[in-house]
């Protein structure tokens, strides 16, 4: 699977299921907790999707507003557990 697909995906979950604004023109580099989008629970259910979406565990110490801020970082740090 591709950066790409893996960005689209996981970009679909984050603007209709966690913020619910699947219009939302969310950009790669945007703050998404630090911008108020989510909070620490929907980064937990974000985990857990990219669990099940695309088979990468990602444990607490990761789950950081440094580690998980933007869908760069997102994507970022599931590409490296996929390749």
């Amino acid at each position: 699977m591709d950066d790409k697909t893996i960005r689209e995906k996981v970009k679909a979950y984050i603007t209709a299921d966690l913020i619910r604004d699947p219009d939302y023109p969310l950009q790669d580099d945007e703050g998404i907790i630090t911008g108020g989008m989510m909070d620490s629970f929907a980064l937990a259910e974000l985990a857990v999707f990219i669990e099940n979406a695309f088979g990468v565990y990602i444990p607490d110490p990761d789950l950081t507003v440094e580690k998980m801020d933007t869908l760069n970082l997102i994507v970022a740090r599931i590409m490296r557990d996929i390749q």
